[in-house]
């Protein structure tokens, strides 16, 4: 109860205290738990200086009000009101719970956290690990650990979790990167509480302990704390998956969070009730050209681009294509002519599957089997 009692004290007695969430949110934790006649000294003292609460987080080197809910919590099961966070909502797809991160590639074997380095996110993005399925940041030692925990066991093809960033939420008592270490070191006790962690509130209530004893095997975590250097973390990402020993057995509980489906070699193509479209290189100019027909052969619009996607989108913003298959197809021969403007190399379109509307280039004027001067099809 002295451990309870004296950072209660210290908070009183400290004017920054006064304001502070912190303060407010473990005399009114404390206030309501078990605990309360036994510290109603300290508390009434502590509530007799209480002010207008004007802030969350000083981020003090030592949060005194944190110290006492963790001394109160290894005597009794207290319910800390926290900083605020709420409880999160599982969603469908991976992740299946919201956070600050990036998602970059489902199937790669590292996922990447920088800790209470926010900026560091799309710094690492930038860097294209090539083997990096997401990276976010990670404020607290509950809730955002619950998270994380959830988010990876979601996804089997997660092996490394590498810790980077800076962790100055030490500073108010979260102290999230020790907790995730402490969790894969020692577990959760019989509470819920992560063994060894220092952190203001380390106890995980809205997580499945089966799920995090799967999160505990399958990955491994390499602690690279105080890295900030966003090249250097994609040079780290790539040794850790350079040992990738394939996808883990998913999870036992919580569903499968993504459909995996085999793709399959396309049907018919259904005529496009807005006509077909000729694709073309024309080198002269430097130019991609996409001429739009009527099906009927009535040729009604050309439009002319730098690239492949201001011709595509110029096609879809004017109506010009309203199936999916036939953008698709289009956007693949675009790409195609593209790359042959760029090398200098013939470009011949493709003939849609049956039933397609494309037409063999005598529909472009050409006669079969013709040979053009240039990769355009123009005789």
């Amino acid at each position: 109860m002295e451990r309870i009692s004296q950072p209660l004290h210290r908070a009183a007695a400290a004017k920054k205290c006064h304001g502070c969430g912190c303060f407010h949110d473990a005399v009114a934790t404390l206030g309501a738990s078990d605990l309360a006649s036994a510290l109603a000294d300290p508390l009434k003292e502590a509530e007799a200086t209480l002010g207008e609460r004007r802030y969350d987080c000083l981020a003090c080197e030592v949060c005194w009000p944190a110290d006492a809910l963790n001394a109160a919590a290894e005597i009794i099961e207290v319910v800390a009101t926290g900083c605020g966070a709420e409880v999160p909502v599982r969603g469908v797809g991976w992740p299946p719970y919201p956070g600050d991160y990036r998602v970059v590639r489902h199937a790669a074997p590292v996922a990447v956290c920088t800790l209470h380095s926010r900026s560091l996110v799309d710094e690492v993005v930038e860097a294209a690990p090539q083997e990096m399925a997401i990276v976010g940041s990670l404020q607290t030692e509950n809730l955002g650990i619950e998270r994380l925990v959830e988010n990876v066991v979601a996804n089997p093809h997660i092996r490394f979790l590498l810790l980077c960033g800076e962790e100055t939420g030490g500073r108010v008592g979260h102290f999230p990167g020790q907790s995730l270490l402490a969790l894969m070191e020692h577990g959760l006790d019989t509470q819920g509480r992560i063994v060894g962690a220092r952190g203001k509130r380390p106890v995980l209530r809205n997580v499945d302990r089966t799920r995090v004893e799967h999160f505990r095997r399958q990955v491994e975590v390499a602690d690279h704390r105080g890295l900030i250097a966003a090249a250097q973390v994609a040079e780290r990402v790539e040794e850790l998956a350079a040992r990738d020993p394939g996808p883990s057995e998913p999870a036992s509980s919580g569903g499968r969070e993504v459909r995996v489906v085999r793709a399959r070699p396309p049907g018919r193509l259904v005529l496009d009730p807005a006509g077909y479209v000729v694709v073309y290189p024309d080198p002269r100019r430097h130019l991609l050209v996409a001429e739009h027909y009527e099906n009927g052969g009535l040729l009604r619009t050309v439009i002319e681009g730098g690239d492949a996607i201001e011709v595509m989108a110029t096609l879809l913003r004017d109506g010009l294509i309203t199936r999916l298959d036939h953008a698709a197809y289009l956007g693949r021969e675009l790409t195609l002519a593209e790359r042959a403007l760029e090398e200098g190399t013939p470009y011949i379109q493709d003939r849609a599957p049956e039933g397609g509307a494309v037409v063999d280039p005598a529909a472009h004027g050409c006669a079969p089997g013709c040979d053009c001067d240039d990769a355009s099809g123009e005789s």
